[in-house]
């Protein structure tokens, strides 16, 4: 019994991943608020009643992808915060052009919905970003060079950083989408490595220097 359950949850998520890879795919041409549902189910091939047993809407879907674009990126910038000086930023301009370079349509789809129209996935981003902030916080917190500032301010860093790499993931982005797509420039990239690492270095610089203001 509990061997058929297995399988049967197996399917279950492999059809739900399948209305993932579907939407995220037309998501390519158009916003989330124009997708209609039957144009997800009939690119999985299946009854649009389906589509209810895994998501209430196509809001819900794309919630859905939000936490699948996001979700499992916290743990590598918490790795990443936590690293000195110079071998944090470096690693963080690796760790957004490798992620960038592996999930192009998901950064894609996060940076077109991010101010778009479809408020639970707005929301939902939001909170993502927000979460990432916390965490940048806390690792922040820790460093020696954080005596004397306030929690305040290690937030206000915090969301300067995850700004800053939202910037860098756009910009690598962009490298993608050059008029050669199938060959991206090394030239571009490195270009693009230089100055969000330059960035990057500017807003520590600027940290270091935030308790002499007045």
């Amino acid at each position: 019994m509990s061997h058929t359950l297995g399988i049967r949850q197996a399917q279950k998520q492999k059809t739900r991943q399948a209305f993932l890879d579907a939407a995220l795919a037309l998501l390519e041409e158009q916003s989330l608020s124009s997708l209609g549902l039957r144009e997800v189910t009939r690119a999985v091939g299946v009854a649009p009643t389906a589509f209810y047993r895994h998501f209430r809407s196509t809001a819900d879907l794309g919630v859905a992808l939000v936490d699948e674009a996001l979700g499992s990126l916290h743990p590598m910038v918490r790795t990443t915060v936590s690293m000195p000086g110079e071998e944090r930023i470096t690693q963080a301009v690796r760790l957004i052009a490798d992620y960038v370079s592996a999930h192009p349509a998901h950064v894609r789809f996060i940076a077109r919905e991010r101010h778009g129209g479809v408020q639970p996935v707005r929301e939902a981003i939001r909170a993502q970003l927000a979460r990432f902030a916390d965490e940048v916080r806390s690792e922040l917190a820790r460093d020696p060079g954080a005596e004397g500032w306030s929690d305040d301010d290690l937030l206000m860093l915090a969301h300067l950083y995850v700004d800053q790499m939202l910037i860098t993931a756009s910009l690598f982005l962009e490298t993608l989408e050059s008029p050669e797509p199938s060959e991206p420039s090394e030239a571009e990239r490195e270009r693009v490595t230089q100055v969000a690492t330059r960035q990057l270095r500017l807003i520590s610089l600027g940290r270091q220097h935030w308790l002499d203001t007045p």
